[in-house]
This record gives structure tokens, C-alpha cells and sequence, in this order.
């Protein structure tokens, strides 16, 4: 098998696709040398050692003490798009109330490219830990804030969603069946929130609901996350869903107002 390169005049695509590869590689480590990443990504060295100069001298990349890593540029880029979200301050303020009112884990998921991504957290007193942290993504369909999301889809929507998700199982609670979702979707609409039972990690559940702008279009998701034997209960079916949609029809005011 030949060694993947880009070196000829018409691999414009296959050049930046193999400048992503070596970015992605690079944000998955603390830090990786040259060879060890060509290594890893079956490119040429010198292949891998061009782009990441390239990216060195655009400050994507930096280099210490020998190992290549993703440079803070990145942050900067990262902000920006954080920021073009519609009232992402106003979530960001709600995200940290809600947390401290609950003593919990909040969080504010938008979609993109079919995935939930990890917008505003913030965590409460007594809160767990264990999310991968902003701009992180997870499958819509084993989170409750995502599954709250894909129940504001327009059918026609929603079924394009589906044809493009792969339905891996996160854990062994994960709704992976296309239709058993739909029917779960159907009633995330007629009640207006969404729950997680173990279905993104074991021993948590979470209670989420959707946030629409002023045009009734979903822009995210709202969702409060804790371990499963306080998240239970009266508290899991009817407190946390109850303070959620509270919270979403006054971010949904606010946001229509600002």
C-alpha cells in the first residue's frame, strides 16, 4: 500500500484534509513528536513535518521540547464561534444559575454536523465532574438536552438527521433503534423535556429541554446532569423538568427581547 501524500498540483483537498488529520491528532495528545505522528497517521515525515511548520508559523501549532502542540490561536477561533450563537451570554448566565439553584451540573448543548456540542457548562456544589468539557461533542440521540433538540425538527429535517447518524451505543442503555427514538421523540414534543437514563454515561441521568429563538426554531439545548441516585424520583420526573422549563421560557423571553 502506498504512503498518502499531497504532493502533487491538483491535491488542494487532499492538503487540507491531511492539515485537519495532523491538527486532530495533535488536540488528542499532550503532545506528540514528529515521527510518532507521522507514524500514526501513515503519512509521509516529510509530509507531516511541512504542514506542521506551516501551522508554526500561522501559530496553530507550537513546539516544545520537541513535541508539537495545538497552540492558542486555536482559543481565539474557538471564542469567536462560541460567541456567534445567538444570546450565548444570556445562556451563559443561565447555565451558572441553575447550577447553583440545583447544586448540580448545568449545561447548554447546541447542534452541529449531528452532534451535541458542549456550548456553556457550569457546576454546582455538589456537583459531578464528568463531562468532557466544552466543545466537546456526544450523540444527539444519548443526551437529554440532544434529544430535546431533535424533538423541535421538522419531520423532514429530523429523517435527514437519521439517515446521516451511525447509532452507536454510548453505553448499554443508549436508544440506538431509529424507531424506538422516534416514539421517544414524540413524547419529549407533547411534554416539552427530555431524560437521560445512563444513556451517555453509567450511573448519571439528566433532565434537558429545547431552547427556540424568536423565529421558533431550536438553538440548543438546556440540561441538568447528577448522579442517578440523587437525579431519582420526584425530583428526576417532575422538580428539575419543572425549574427547566421555567428557566427556558425566560431564556426564550429574553433572548427574543435582547
Amino acid at each position: 500500500m502506498s504512503t498518502p501524500t499531497d504532493d502533487g498540483p491538483d491535491d488542494s483537498v487532499q492538503t487540507a484534509r491531511t492539515m485537519f488529520d495532523i491538527v486532530q491528532r495533535i488536540s488528542e495528545e499532550e503532545g506528540v513528536p514528529l515521527s510518532e505522528l507521522a507514524g500514526e497517521l501513515g503519512y509521509a515525515k516529510s509530509t507531516v513535518h511541512r504542514h506542521l511548520q506551516t501551522l508554526a508559523d500561522l501559530g496553530y501549532v507550537v513546539k516544545r521540547d520537541g513535541d508539537y502542540h495545538v497552540g492558542l490561536r486555536f482559543l481565539e477561533l474557538g471564542v469567536t464561534a462560541r460567541n456567534s450563537y445567538s444570546g450565548y451570554t444570556l445562556v451563559r448566565e443561565k447555565v451558572e444559575e441553575i447550577a447553583e439553584e440545583t447544586g448540580e451540573r448545568a449545561q447548554f448543548f447546541v447542534e452541529e454536523h449531528g452532534k451535541a456540542v458542549y456550548l456553556a457548562r457550569s457546576v454546582g456544589e455538589h456537583a459531578v465532574r464528568t463531562d468532557p468539557g466544552i466543545g466537546s461533542r456526544i450523540p444527539l440521540y444519548a443526551a437529554s438536552a440532544g434529544k430535546a433538540i431533535l424533538s423541535e425538527l421538522p419531520d423532514e429535517e429530523l429523517s435527514d438527521m437519521f439517515e446521516r447518524m451511525s447509532f452507536e451505543p454510548v453505553t448499554e442503555h443508549t436508544i440506538v433503534d431509529p424507531e424506538e427514538l422516534r416514539a421517544e421523540l414524540a413524547e419529549v414534543r407533547e411534554r416539552g423535556y427530555a431524560f437521560n437514563r445512563e444513556e451517555s454515561l453509567r450511573g448519571t441521568h439528566a433532565v434537558g429541554v429545547p431552547i427556540c429563538g424568536p423565529d421558533g426554531d431550536v438553538i440548543g439545548g438546556l440540561s441538568v446532569t447528577g448522579p442517578s441516585h440523587r437525579l431519582k424520583g420526584e425530583r428526576f420526573k417532575q422538580e428539575l423538568p419543572d425549574l427547566l422549563l421555567g428557566a427556558a421560557n425566560e431564556l426564550e423571553l429574553n433572548i427574543a427581547h435582547s
